[in-house]
């Protein structure tokens, strides 16, 4: 088994790969009215000259840099790519979305997706390719000299270091919208919320660029775009937790494999978690304290004919969850 990650051919990666898409697709009863995913990519320091390994002057480290999708509101994984250590260009970020989408469509045809992420996929042309196939998204957009020189933005930023100034506070906060185009993107103008916040310090003005048109500036930022802070999580749990930054293979088929595999773990996982008890804590639990406090246990397992007895000591303290999990994950029977 440690070494099956060589087996696959190239084809058969591809396939495993869009599995992903439709494992999480078909993890919902019935199709949902509107999901929204993140895409974000996350440093996977190598140390050897693996293929696709890339020298990343940001990190300092020659590294991959695989993209991770997620359904954050329900913690389920969509799919990961394994790919160099090279910042996605915006044609290569646009093709990605494009295969996922396609993909996602052959199963839900009606639901609404929304994509959010970080600066790197505000780009031009994955925000062109969304507009014209129907898909919403919130992106990051880096501030420049235009934008803070933009008299809406100018104006909201002076009045809120006045009144925190006035007030003595220590920070305030405004927000504020606006629309821009860079010339990369041609002649049509976007929607830019900005967030401003002022302190002693001085002022911090971020900025994101989207396609909805409904929500106020501070709606927009502060409860659409800063939700993708829970997607950091999910890709801790999978990279830290589940250990699938273990990309040392030599070939880039094989650490696309491992990271097949590595995401079949965390699906196996959230299902444990999605089974147990609503008022249960372990609910909520990282998958580090799931497996120290229900996997890696003492017991004695005892096999017949037609069952399997799992015997523990009379002190587990949590053998009625462990019951519970598997009352609720059984097959159904004949």
């Amino acid at each position: 088994m440690s070494r099956w990650e060589n087996a696959p051919t190239t084809r058969e990666i591809f396939r495993l790969t869009g599995t992903l898409v439709d494992i999480y697709c078909a993890s919902y009863p019935t199709p949902p009215a509107a999901v929204t995913l993140d895409i974000d990519d996350t440093v996977d320091v190598v140390h050897g000259m693996q293929q696709l390994s890339f020298w990343n002057g940001h990190h300092g480290e020659r590294c991959f840099l695989p993209i991770h999708v997620y359904d954050t509101e329900t913690g389920r994984p969509v799919a990961m790519l394994l790919r160099t250590g090279k910042t996605p260009s915006g044609t290569e970020v646009a093709g990605h979305i494009r295969r996922l989408v396609r993909r996602i469509r052959r199963h839900w045809p009606e639901t609404h997706i929304t994509l959010r992420g970080d600066g790197h996929y505000g780009r031009p042309e994955p925000m062109e390719w969304c507009e014209k196939n129907g898909v919403d998204y919130v992106f990051g957009l880096p501030g420049n000299a235009a934008l803070h020189a933009d008299p809406i933005i100018v104006t909201e930023a002076d009045s809120c270091a006045t009144d925190r100034a006035v007030r003595g506070s220590s920070q305030l906060r405004r927000y504020a919208e606006t629309k821009y185009a860079a010339k990369s993107w041609g002649k049509d103008k976007r929607r830019v919320a900005a967030r401003i916040e002022a302190s002693a310090l001085g002022l911090d003005i971020r900025f994101v660029v989207t396609s909805l048109s409904n929500g106020s500036a501070k709606y927009v930022y502060d409860t659409l775009y800063c939700a993708r802070g829970q997607a950091e999580n999910l890709i801790k749990l999978h990279k830290s937790q589940l250990k699938s930054d273990r990309t040392s293979c030599r070939a880039a088929n094989a650490n696309q494999v491992r990271l097949i595999l590595h995401t079949a773990a965390y699906w196996l996982m959230w299902a444990v978690r999605e089974a147990m008890p609503t008022k249960n804590p372990l609910r909520t639990a990282e998958f580090a304290t799931i497996r120290l406090r229900l996997l890696k246990v003492a017991a004695r397992v005892i096999e017949t004919a037609s069952r399997i007895r799992i015997a523990f000591a009379s002190a587990c303290p949590d053998a009625f969850l462990f019951r519970s999990i598997s009352l609720t994950l059984r097959a159904a029977g004949p």
